[in-house]
């Protein structure tokens, strides 16, 4: 019985790791389509299109102000409410602060 408790936690274990592997390599590809291109690969807005229209470097926002300027937009940024869900949005944001910015 022990034996099957331990199976079903390592189990779970495992399915969990998966799944933020999952969101986090979703929340790559989504800033990779909709945001590289202004705030270049590692946020520092050093591409043609961020210099020319003055983007801030990503590190300069924390991760909870991130989540509604992705939402409502900001500046010359389009807003993507409506465009991507919540959960986008957040794992967006928690994405650039966990492997972009770190």
């Amino acid at each position: 019985m022990k034996r099957i408790q331990v199976l079903g936690v390592l189990g779970l274990m495992v399915l969990a790791t998966g799944t933020m592997s999952i969101a986090q390599g979703t929340a790559e590809a989504t800033y990779k389509a909709k945001c590289q291109m202004c705030h270049g690969a590692m946020g520092a807005g050093d591409t043609p299109a961020g210099k020319a229209m003055k983007v801030q470097p990503l590190n300069k926002s924390p991760e909870g102000d991130m989540v509604a300027i992705i939402k409502k937009g900001k500046g010359k940024m389009p807003a993507y409410d409506g465009k991507l869900t919540d959960a986008q949005i957040k794992d967006v944001a928690t994405y650039i602060h966990t492997s972009l910015l770190n």
